[in-house]
């Protein structure tokens, strides 16, 4: 396995190693491992060597290196990166190129990152178990015949196997933290609005957050401290100061205060998942920490609140996808162009190509969105929604707020440890439902992020979720931090 994200960086930098071989490595790993797993969709093999001699003759020069020097970083195919091929999972972009770089990927080179190349995912990012990818499903480095969670499996996959130390996905209800969850690796979901989303494939505009995947608490700090920051292109972009999360890791927890909502340890979580998170908490209690029973009783409308919102957004984010600017483009049947109402090619055509391009949980969410958006149900569900956005975040609110309030809330990551490939594939519902822990934080647009629990006795991973206020990334990885260095060994995590 590759190492990690601060002991790559530091023997690079310190000549240790060259970041050629370094990217060799990572080469190699992923050609060993992505015929089983599916993690990668792109790999950028010459690129990733030509920026690896690059680093090293920055150092042979004498010059600088940025603080990721050498360390591959997989992108989520989500995220645009210049003169390669950009799919979000789907066949509707099967062969698209982008011209440029996502913000996030322009930061990464600038900081001497290696790019290996881009990740399977769920179709433009509507999944919790990267089954709907339109080039198959990833599976899970722990154990294949599971899921790894989605939609940015292939990014958590790629961690978790080795073939990278680091990656990019996107989290816009669960995405990053529950894939982090099922393969025991850290995952982070910032403020929204703490790291731009500029050249990210939009799926709802109002909850897509990028954040990195790593091995350790501390990678993931770094990786994130890169990306961060505001951008003028993204107009919900912070101007916020962005901290020193890895130092943050450094702080004291003794005397933080830490919420346990009774809400995220109802029916249907699975009991050793919370026999493992319920002992985590102990453990932070004996670091120091102040173990608050706290309520956010609106929790139980996150689910129905996120797939009225999510869904509203991804109907009018989508609609771009015609046929006409770029991306796959179908031209209809003559007889199924003749038999339309108004015999308008055009229109032919649009629907032509939408059929054949996105798949059947992405025509799902399209058509829900649509309807709550239609004229006669537009204040019934999506106004309704945004009012219950509201008090889910008043919630938030008043959990965190005054001299009795809580510096952070842990709880589970998800419900569940990772499930089979294809065991709720026929039941959406069933799958949606793997998000009700995640969904929240989301939709109050709050930092947030999954660190490795103790495993199952199966030896699957289970996920310890941190939440923090606005901004507040800090007290969330030195909480995170604490954890890590106090967890007892994790025998059975790959």
């Amino acid at each position: 396995m590759l190492d990690d994200v601060l002991l790559t960086a530091s023997r690079v930098r310190t000549g240790e190693v060259k970041a050629l071989d370094v990217a060799k490595q990572a080469l190699a790993r992923i050609d060993e491992r992505n015929g089983e797993l599916n993690a990668f969709l792109t790999v950028a093999r010459e690129e990733v060597l030509e920026q690896a001699r690059g680093v090293d003759a920055k150092r042979e020069r004498g010059e600088p290196l940025g603080i990721l020097a050498g360390v591959p970083i997989a992108l989520k195919d989500a995220l645009c990166m210049r003169n390669t091929r950009t799919t979000a999972g789907s066949k509707m972009l099967a062969q698209w190129v982008s011209p440029y770089d996502a913000t996030v990927v322009a930061r990464l080179r600038q900081a001497d990152a290696l790019l290996p190349g881009k990740t399977n995912m769920d179709e433009f990012a509507m999944g919790s178990s990267n089954e709907n990818s339109a080039y198959g499903p990833v599976r899970n480095p722990i154990d294949p015949s599971r899921t790894p969670g989605g939609s940015s499996g292939g990014s958590a996959a790629a961690v978790a196997s080795g073939m990278t130390p680091a990656a990019l996905g996107s989290d816009t209800g669960g995405s990053i933290r529950q894939p982090a969850a099922f393969t025991g690796t850290v995952g982070v979901k910032p403020t929204y609005g703490r790291v731009s989303r500029f050249g990210l494939v939009a799926f709802a505009s109002s909850l897509d957050q990028v954040g990195p995947f790593a091995t350790t608490v501390r990678g993931a700090a770094r990786v994130l401290s890169v990306i961060s920051g505001h951008d003028e292109r993204d107009m919900s972009s912070l101007w916020a100061k962005v901290d020193d999360f890895e130092a943050a890791c450094e702080n004291r927890v003794r005397g933080l205060r830490i919420g346990v909502p009774e809400e995220y340890f109802a029916k249907g979580l699975d009991p050793e998942v919370e026999a493992n998170v319920r002992a985590a908490i102990r453990r932070l209690e004996s670091e120091g920490c102040t173990v608050v029973n706290v309520r956010l009783p609106h929790t139980r409308h996150a689910v129905a609140t996120y797939y009225v919102l999510a869904t509203a957004e991804a109907s009018s984010n989508l609609a771009r996808f015609d046929g006409v600017r770029y991306g796959l483009r179908v031209a209809p049947d003559r007889d199924a162009a003749g038999s339309n109402v108004d015999k308008s090619p055009l229109r032919a055509m649009y629907g032509a190509t939408r059929d054949a391009g996105f798949g059947t949980e992405v025509k799902r969410r399209i058509l829900l969105g649509t309807y709550v958006l239609s004229a006669g149900h537009f204040d019934a569900f999506y106004l309704k929604a945004q009012k219950v956005r509201t008090l889910i975040r008043r919630d938030f609110d008043e959990a965190f707020a005054g001299p009795e309030g809580v510096d952070a809330i842990v709880c589970p990551t998800a419900p569940t440890p990772a499930f089979k490939l294809g065991a709720k594939t026929e039941d959406p519902l069933s799958m949606y439902l793997e998000d009700v822990y995640t969904l929240p934080a989301s939709l109050a647009g709050l930092p947030a992020m999954s660190v490795p629990c103790t495993p199952t006795r199966e030896g699957l991973p289970v996920g310890l979720q941190i939440i923090a206020p606005t901004l507040r990334e800090t007290s969330m990885f030195a909480i995170a931090a604490a954890w890590e260095s106090a967890r007892p060994s994790a025998s059975g995590q790959a």
